[in-house]
């Protein structure tokens, strides 16, 4: 595989510290106007260069070192300047008497302040922040950064529904004949008694689950079979949990879990989907195939692979290698992608797809993407240098590079939007409006005149779905319980794809963590310095928290909790970095104590 390695967003972060530098309310400041007035002049001439330094980062060692320095200072004054804001806020609510107001809450709250310690303690903080970037400026010109002038965001949101009805088309038609054939194979086993397991094998981003989609919802395939169900694999391939999916049960251990499946398919004739298989482990498949060999005649299981050792150990049909989809559905998919709708497509444009075409290596997931990053892009000399970069770096890998390359096409603040959701688990429905609420806190979302946050926040997440960052986008219902009333909530979810999501975690490097049952660790310090972003889907989360925080202080400005926690967190201390936080927990007290919580947005 191509190393994998995207540009380190740092610009939005240092634009953002410039911002709150910049604002009349730091009144508070007292005593350290040099250092002030040091940082205005300085942050300016890192901003200057930080698009060029960010692109150079890829390729050379000692650029990367010196962005992650500034990418550290950058977080710390970004959190000192937060302490000002909330210093002359604490002070504004004394002056007007509501802390007064607010008793003995308030007091705990606002807890009183020594000035003079405050000052003394600030100053020293600034200080270091100043010495650091005085040290970074000096060394913009030994690395020889040049002014870049960022290329700015597009002006026109574009809706993603006709683009992904399109899409969907176009794969239809492509994968007609494999879908036809693998449908004829399906039927024509009616009444052979043995479980049959047909496996579709292909690299990363050719349309695996696509074509298993076309088969599953094929009209002779629903006819055929009296029972169908879809299951999504991924990483872990748990025998037990795989059971209750396909039961759609929650029974307690795997021996009632394996009886549940075989009275569920005991006699019919199904069709069961296993989707992104990875595990080679044969007991483990065998003791599944246990149970789903009670079913009746002309029964099997189509499953999707990238690894050709999982088709061997599960296949007793030859497995489906899926192929290459030809130019001419390339081509369709590049056009639809960088022209939408547009019916006068620019000839001296057109002149240029095939070329295109042959970057894509057949590829539908690298055609999205590559036309994604087209689009917009309105002269030849503009597509021409999109089509000069090195983006297929070997035979054996070609997609990853294209990725990369549409996601250096993007706007910063996109990028560091993007980035982000590598906080999610891989194959992890992502609740739009949640993550929007996760990117305003952490300055992700830039400020638009008359324009409200959220609605800024929308406008990016269907830029990114329009340029094939997201996908799976739809509609679903939640019921959402408040007492006695239950209220319909429809929420807009979407997956990233595998490929993307390694995109969004090598930005990320050790800034993020993900810990689920599944790769629950057995240590504590799997907790970097470096993570500012956690997300937890395990049980017994307080005690993984209360552990690694034993050891580790990381300034975590996102914390998400998707399990309920049970006892008390302990150090808590070390959450006064948060800034967004999404917790279930046991009733009770609050976990966390306000005091703490100074950087919290809502």
């Amino acid at each position: 595989m191509a190393e994998l390695v995207v540009s380190m967003v740092v610009g939005p972060l240092l634009s953002l510290v410039k911002e709150k530098a910049s604002s009349d309310q730091y009144k508070v400041m007292e005593g350290m106007e040099e250092q002030h007035k040091m940082l205005m002049r300085k942050l300016p001439a890192i901003l200057d260069v930080i698009t060029d330094a960010e692109e150079k980062a890829r390729r050379r060692e000692g650029v990367k070192a010196w962005l992650k320095e500034v990418k550290t200072v950058a977080y710390e004054a970004n959190e000192a300047f937060d302490e000002f804001n909330y210093e002359a806020l604490r002070r504004e609510a004394k002056e007007k008497g509501h802390i007064r107001k607010l008793g003995f809450e308030g007091v705990k709250l606002f807890p009183a302040h020594n000035r003079v310690a405050f000052r003394n303690r600030m100053g020293n903080k600034l200080c270091r922040i100043v010495q650091t970037i005085e040290v970074l400026v000096t060394e913009i010109n030994t690395f020889g950064f040049n002014y870049q002038n960022e290329a700015p965001a597009p002006k026109q949101w574009r809706e993603t529904d006709s683009i992904l009805i399109d899409s969907g088309n176009i794969a239809t038609k492509s994968r007609d004949a494999e879908t036809q054939k693998i449908v004829k194979i399906l039927n024509d086993r009616a009444n052979v008694t043995e479980l049959a397991v047909l496996p579709i094998v292909g690299m990363g981003g050719l349309g695996k689950t696509t074509l298993a989609q076309l088969i599953y919802n094929h009209p002779d395939v629903k006819k055929h079979f009296e029972l169908h169900k879809w299951v999504c694999v991924s990483d872990e391939f748990d025998v037990f949990k795989l059971a209750n999916k396909i039961c759609n049960s929650t029974e307690k251990n795997l021996e009632e879990a394996q009886k549940k499946l075989q009275d569920i398919l005991n006699g019919k004739r199904y069709l069961i989907v296993l989707d992104d298989v990875w595990n080679e482990d044969g007991d483990k498949w065998e003791k599944l195939k246990a149970s789903l060999k009670h079913g009746g005649n002309g029964c099997v299981v189509l499953t999707t692979t990238r690894k050709e050792g999982v088709a061997k150990l599960m296949g007793t049909i030859k497995a489906h290698d899926i192929a290459l989809l030809d130019d001419g559905s390339i081509k369709e998919i590049i056009e639809t992608k960088a022209f939408g709708s547009q019916e006068n497509r620019p000839a001296e444009l057109l002149a240029l797809v095939d070329d295109v075409v042959q970057r894509c290596a057949g590829s539908p997931l690298a055609a999205n993407a590559l036309g994604s990053v087209l689009r917009g892009k309105t002269s030849p000399e503009e597509w021409k240098a999109v089509l000069s970069k090195n983006i297929a770096h070997n035979k054996d890998e070609k997609i990853l590079p294209i990725l990369k390359l549409s996601y250096g096409d993007l706007p910063s603040h996109m990028k560091q939007c993007f980035a982000f959701c590598a906080v999610f688990p891989k194959d992890f429905d992502i609740d739009m409006e949640l993550l929007i609420q996760l990117w305003m806190p952490n300055g992700f979302v830039p400020k638009e005149k008359d324009i409200h946050l959220e609605t800024t926040g929308k406008h990016i997440f269907e830029e990114l779905v329009s340029r094939s960052f997201f996908q799976d986008v739809k509609q679903v219902r939640g019921d959402r319980e408040d007492e006695d009333v239950d209220w319909y909530c429809p929420r807009t979810t979407c997956k990233i794809h595998d490929l993307m999501h390694d995109v969004a975690l090598s930005a990320m490097e050790n800034e993020v963590a993900t810990i689920t049952d599944e790769n629950k660790p057995k240590h504590s310090e799997f907790l970097q310095n470096t993570c500012r972003h956690f997300f937890l889907l395990c049980d017994e989360p307080e005690a993984l928290l209360n552990d690694s925080l034993k050891t580790r202080s990381p300034a975590i400005q996102t914390l998400l909790c998707h399990r309920r926690i049970g006892t008390s967190l302990h150090h808590l201390g070390k959450y006064n970095s948060l800034r967004a936080l999404s917790l279930f927990q046991s009733r009770g007290a609050f976990v966390l104590k306000p005091k703490y919580l100074r950087h919290l947005r809502k």
